[in-house]
This record gives C-alpha cells, structure tokens and sequence, in this order.
C-alpha cells in the first residue's frame, strides 16, 4: 500500500468520502489516504492528525514527496485537536483502531466538531459501543459495509448528524442496524466466523475450574442466542 495504491479497506473507506470534502484524516499514519484522495482530485484541502512523532513524520515525508504540502497540512496532535474552525471540516476518517478508541476519541474531542461533518470510521472490532456512542451524541448511521481482507474481518460505518432523536435497539447496536437490513454475504459470513468463536469461548468458560462473572458469561449466551437466530 502507498499514496496511489490503497489496501481494499482504505479504498472502501475513501468510497464514502463525498467528492470536494474538506478531511480530516485522524490517526493518519503514512497519510495515504488524503494523499490519494487528493491525487485523484476527489477533496479540495485535508489536515492529517497524529499523535505519535514516528508516524507523523512519515505523514510528512508522503505528502511533502507528492508535493501537496499546500494542500494537507499534516499536524502533531491528540485525536480531534489537530482540527481548527477555520479548516472548515466536512468529513472525518478515522480508520484501524479499536471502536472504543475511536468513541474516546470523539467523546475527549466533542469541541471541536461543527456538526456538519460526515463521519466515515473503520473500527478493528468494539463497534457495538461505537454505535452507541454515535447514537447517543445525535448521528444517525446512514451506510454500513463488512468486508474481509487479509484473512480479518472489517466493517465501516458511515454517520451524519441527525435532525431527529436516533434509537436503535441493543440488536442494532450489536450488528449494524443498516447490516441487519441487508445482511451482505460478507456480513453473513462474518457472523458465521464469529457464531464459531463465541461458541468456543463459551464451551471454554463452562470447562473452566476458575469462577468467572456471571454477567460476562450471561452476556456471551445472549451473544450467541443472538448470532444463531440471524444465521437462522
């Protein structure tokens, strides 16, 4: 992967960036992303965050070697602190970090969102308290996509502020409430791995000499009762 060639799941990711955003791309690594939006003539400015120096020179060093430094300023900063008002956000990435991560992220940095912007986020799994989050904080999830690459599994979940109180169920916020809806291939095959996972996990906790919470194991079960009648 570099700033022409994007994995599959970047370029799923960039699918949902809408054509003449102003992005930030938090946690940006190599910058791969804004630089290949750019490249490709798909967003007019982007600032890409990161909070660590090692990735963040190597930000530097893709936008500088592409010659767009007067297009995307790449910035040293904790999660959504590296966006000012006058950048003029209007989509947000976040992607290959923890859900729980992410809604952290968000919730430390609630400041310093406008409310307009689209957020596009790729969770590595914790996607069920993502949800919540966004549901809690007023943003409706309006497409959601699985896909498997790299023998893993990920999904994306694309949100915009809404003007109505959103509710999504605890089987919503579990799956996906647009994945529900749809239930892909990818989505049913992904569930099928997972079906096969909890239920060894289970049988492990059940074999296990240790006592273990019960409202762990509870929360499992109910897992598992949930995937079994989706796959029917």
């Amino acid at each position: 992967m570099n700033q022409q060639t994007l994995s599959m799941r970047l370029e799923r990711v960039a699918a949902h960036v809408p054509v003449g955003a102003r992005l930030a791309d938090i946690g940006s690594d190599h910058a791969y992303l804004p630089v290949a939006l750019m490249r490709r003539g798909l967003i007019t400015a982007a600032v890409a965050g990161e909070v660590a120096r090692t990735p963040f020179h190597a930000a530097q060093r893709t936008v500088n070697d592409s010659d767009l430094h007067s297009h995307i300023s790449v910035r040293l900063a904790d999660g959504l602190a590296a966006i000012s008002p006058e950048d003029a956000i209007t989509a947000i990435t976040l992607c290959g970090m923890g859900g729980e991560t992410i809604r952290d992220i968000f919730q430390s940095g609630k400041a310093h969102l406008n409310g307009h912007e689209r957020l596009i986020l790729q969770p590595n799994g914790g996607e069920q308290a993502l949800r919540q989050w966004l549901m809690n904080n007023g943003y409706r999830i309006v497409c959601e996509e699985v896909l498997h690459e790299n023998r893993f599994d990920y999904e994306i979940i694309v949100a915009e502020r809404a003007s109505d109180p959103v509710n999504y169920d605890a089987r919503e916020l579990f799956f996906g409430p647009l994945q529900l809806q749809m239930r892909t291939p990818a989505f049913v095959r992904k569930w099928q791995r997972r079906l096969s996972q909890r239920q060894k996990t289970l049988g492990q906790f059940t074999q296990a000499q240790q006592a273990l919470p019960e409202d762990k194991i509870g929360a499992l079960r109910q897992e598992v009762q949930w995937i079994s009648e989706l796959l029917g």
